[in-house]
């Protein structure tokens, strides 16, 4: 018989830690996942060596996170396919392991089958991480019949490997409660996978210490069996939910496939009538008998991913016809003879006849609607109404539901954080928007947002889930494929986005206020540029919902025939959106407005740490009546929903703001999972070029204000100066002189220059970075240091005699800090040159007052946006974005609608 769990070595006190911690081995791990990812890392942090690690191969050119994390730290990483053929090792592939010397094989998580010459070569053997209590549930699917079984208690053994199948020695178990409604993720989530990873390392330093147990397993008890046939309900929900990530069974109701989710009886609201159709694919075996009173179906999802609740299967909705009173049969009769009148070319009004197949133009649609007004008087209809409800049957459904109320918008419910700020009440939303409805995320998880300008938390903001993710992007591929927003007249979408813009307007000092607090930004400029020119770039887009057209194009003829050859340009689909903390608000109206105005849906991911403006945008979109699913906010971390949006099936676009690293991980994503189109606007070392004949007052205001623009947090920012010789003293000088004129302070003070930074490892970054300048003998001329007073505030900084090979001279810093090189008097080339020597082509400047000398360096600067004489002139018109690393695509003007839109090309042959 097994000791009891807790009669194996329990981790040491902190205490002890230091001595525990003395001996160290050389490791080899053989796995993969994500937990075998996690035993490795913290193996390599408690000064273990890993000297090898054996995974999978890449799968559909992706590698495994273990490998992921082992090549990034530098480990040996070797992807066999097979470490057998016909039940004999492979000689290469044993020599290659063996060659590494390790004194113990770790194996986390192995899909493989490993040969006993492997497993019994090291010094200290190998062992192995099982998720149950052994001797129960050895082999695969050890979790499932956990729950297969009804076990009261889960858990997971660490043992030593031997010939047989999970039958080794025991050294370390631990175990937990079964929780009533536990699945096999909510189990391994919240206990095997966090504290399995524990005991790997623990055993690990167990055996290092030599205290390491060897309990051999006994054969009482121990289980292969598959399911238990007991005769009742619990037993059936039981196998459900070992079998399921979303508890459930499919069927076929109505034609329709259908998956349907249970719960156990009194739980909530259900539909326990549905449960018959679901039987026959539930029952394990047609012998169980089954109590319906004690098993109730909780939710329906469809084919195309769209999940509704039980108990609205039969309601009133779309899904399902009204049946209409005596009254209401008299009133579609009186509007059959309308339509019959305007229609006179039919012969008969069946309930299939199209209003507009049938020849009706657009006169037609008002004549219907005011006659519809005036005959049944008190019904308010819209020629829009007609458009989306085209046949007869439809129309006087769409009829009946206006007459009974039943089609009016649900009230848009909304929890807000308020706070008393900058002399008003701001409300701000705080929870995931997810077709046109505010709510928690799918696991409860929120998140403080901090106020960079003290350090103290503003409000807990939702923290979207993989399951929030999908709901969003189910919610926009419903609005896109059967909702208003993909039938609508575009000059109608036009009017509402100019709605949208007009309510950003009437709320810009509260949006301005909200993203003061959130970002750091100072009010003024949050007023006027974050959130003054988002307002500008909706209505520049509304613009142009009707101006999307395409060509025509003389083609070859093919005798006798002719042919006619035109374009279309149509929106893409659903689009995913991930925006950075910088400009948390423009950068959503910058990517959103041309998204929409081209006609598709989309889901938003803000930044974690500034998400309340979007958040407050959403409540507007639903005020000027955007309709629901086109729009979706869900906040969370970019390795989450980021990640999810990237690889998500039914997205076909993704437009991203952030850093180049991330944006070369989201293409990958983006292609493997199914070619996304991308636009990736990425990093920047943005060089501005200060000739001697250039006019010095203006130079020195513009130069300053390119580093030190929104507290240097500026994808455009000049992340270098060049300043030619003759006047480098004179104009260094003149900028310390303004920058000691700079007030800093609170960002709400509309006398206040300069703000905290937006979070506080970032301060931490630009700390350090200003350190390895002085480090590597660039000269500090002014600040480097934070602020000394409450929250995240660093001081403008200037640093000259910065040479080109200088980490601060290629790296970006993003922040407020001003690195100036010399150029030798009139080396026009030379400077070009080596502005040029960078993997990032953002944008760039000069400044001269010879228009020729400045329009030979345009045309000669590697990047996406030049500037004459002025700097960060970006207007809603004109198209940003950048060359080389610093990515591709366009925001703004014309060419970012093009980044939104697909090109079909039609030949009609007459």
């Amino acid at each position: 018989v097994l000791p009891a769990a807790n009669s194996f070595p329990e981790p040491v006190h902190t205490s002890d830690r230091d001595h525990y911690y003395q001996n160290k081995l050389k490791l080899a791990l053989i796995g993969q996942s994500l937990f075998g990812q996690e035993v490795y890392t913290n193996l390599r942090k408690q000064g273990h060596k890993v000297v090898g690690v054996f995974t999978v191969p890449d799968k559909d050119g992706k590698a495994d996170p273990l490998a992921v994390a082992a090549e990034k730290d530098g480990t040996p990483v070797f992807k066999f396919p097979r470490w057998r053929v016909k039940g004999k090792p492979i000689p290469e592939v044993v020599e290659a392991y063996k060659a590494v010397g390790a004194e113990l094989n770790v194996m986390p998580f192995c899909s493989q089958f490993i040969p006993m010459n492997v497993i019994d070569h090291p010094k200290h053997g190998s062992i192995i991480y099982h998720p149950s209590i052994l001797p129960l549930h050895r082999g695969a699917s050890a979790i499932n019949w956990t729950l297969i079984h009804g076990d009261k208690k889960a858990g997971f053994s660490v043992f030593w490997a031997d010939d047989g199948l999970d039958t080794g020695p025991i050294l370390l178990q631990r175990e937990c409660d079964v929780e009533p409604n536990d699945t096999v993720d909510t189990l391994y989530n919240r206990f095997l996978f966090p504290e399995g990873i524990k005991a790997m390392v623990e055993s690990v330093q167990l055996i290092a210490d030599g205290k390491a147990a060897r309990v051999p397993q006994s054969e009482e008890g121990a289980s292969y069996e598959g399911i238990q046939k007991k005769s009742n309900s619990q037993a059936i929900h039981n196998w459900i939910r070992g079998h399921d990530k979303v508890p459930g069974a499919w069927t076929v109701i109505d034609g329709q496939v259908v998956l349907a989710g249970f719960i156990s009886a009194g739980s909530e609201p259900s539909s326990n009538h549905l449960l018959s159709h679901f039987l026959p694919s539930l029952l394990p075996s047609p012998s169980i008998p089954i109590f319906p009173r004690q098993l109730l179906v909780k939710n329906l999802q469809f084919e195309d991913g769209k999940m509704i609740p039980a108990s609205k299967y039969f309601s009133s909705g779309e899904s399902s016809s009204v049946e209409l009173t005596d009254d209401e049969k008299k009133m579609a009769e009186d509007i059959r003879m309308i339509w019959r009148g305007i229609l006179s070319n039919v012969p008969a009004i069946e309930d299939t006849t199209d209003f507009f197949k049938s020849g009706a133009a657009s006169m037609d649609v008002v004549r219907l609607v005011e006659e519809v007004k005036q005959r049944c008087g008190g019904v308010q209809l819209q020629n829009e109404d007609v458009y989306m409800a085209t046949t007869f049957q439809d129309f006087i459904q769409m009829f009946v539901r206006r007459l009974r109320g039943e089609d009016q918008e649900e009230e848009l419910v909304i929890d807000y954080a308020t706070k008393e700020v900058n002399n008003m009440t701001v409300k701000m939303p705080y929870q995931c928007f997810i077709d046109g409805k505010f709510e928690d995320a799918d696991n409860g998880k929120a998140c403080d947002t901090i106020n960079p300008a003290d350090g103290s938390a503003i409000c807990k903001v939702a923290y979207a889930s993989v399951g929030d993710v999908d709901r969003a992007v189910a919610a926009a591929k419903e609005a896109f494929e059967n909702g208003p927003w993909g039938k609508m007249n575009p000059r109608d979408r036009g009017s509402l986005l100019y709605r949208l813009a007009d309510l950003m307007e009437e709320h810009q000092e509260e949006l301005a206020t909200i993203e003061s607090i959130d970002s750091g930004a100072v009010y003024t400029l949050a007023l006027k540029t974050h959130v003054g020119m988002s307002i500008q770039t909706f209505r520049y887009f509304a613009g142009w919902c009707d101006k999307i057209q395409g060509k025509t194009i003389p083609i070859n003829q093919a005798r006798p025939n002719r042919n006619l050859t035109f374009t279309k340009k149509e929106p893409l689909g659903v689009c995913a959106i991930v925006i950075p903390w910088n400009y948390p608000l423009m950068m959503l109206a910058w990517k959103s407005a041309a998204c929409l105005a081209a006609g598709n849906t989309l889901v938003l991911k803000p930044a974690q740490v500034t998400p309340l403006t979007a958040l407050k945008f959403a409540e507007l979109t639903v005020k000027a009546g955007i309709p629901k699913g086109v729009i979706n906010i869900v906040p969370g971390s970019g390795g989450l929903v980021g990640q999810r949006l990237s690889e998500h099936p039914d997205v076909r676009k993704l437009g991203f703001t952030g850093s180049t690293p991330i944006g070369k991980q989201i293409m990958k994503s983006c292609a493997v999972s199914n070619l996304k189109k991308v636009s990736l606007e990425l990093g920047g070392k943005s060089p501005l070029i200060i000739f001697s004949d250039c006019d010095m007052d203006k130079a020195v205001r513009m130069g300053m204000s390119s580093v030190f623009f929104n507290k240097g947090e500026n994808c455009i920012a000049a992340g270098r100066l060049f300043v030619e010789e003759s006047i480098h003293d004179e104009y260094i000088s003149r900028v310390v002189e303004e920058i000691k004129k700079m007030k800093i302070g609170d960002p709400l003070d509309r006398s206040t220059d300069h703000g905290p930074q937006n979070h506080k490892a970032h301060l931490d970054k630009l700390v350090e970075y200003c350190e390895v300048g002085v480090k590597e003998g660039a000269t500090l001329v002014y600040g480097g240091k934070q602020v000394d007073r409450p929250g995240f505030f660093m001081e403008p900084t200037v640093f000259t005699d910065v040479e080109d090979h200088m980490f601060i001279a290629k790296e970006e810093s993003f922040g407020p800090v001003m690195v100036v090189s010399k150029f030798k008097n009139g080396d026009v080339d030379g400077v070009l040159q080596r502005a040029n020597d960078t993997e990032f082509g953002l944008a760039s400047g000069v400044f001269t007052r010879d228009i020729s000398k400045a329009m030979y360096v345009s045309e000669r600067l590697e990047a996406g946006t030049v500037f004459i004489n002025t700097y960060n002139k970006t207007d809603v018109a004109s198209p940003f974005g950048g060359f080389k690393q610093s990515g591709f695509g366009k925001d703004l003007g014309e060419d970012a609608l093009m980044e939104y839109l697909r090109t079909k090309a039609v030949t009609v042959e007459y």
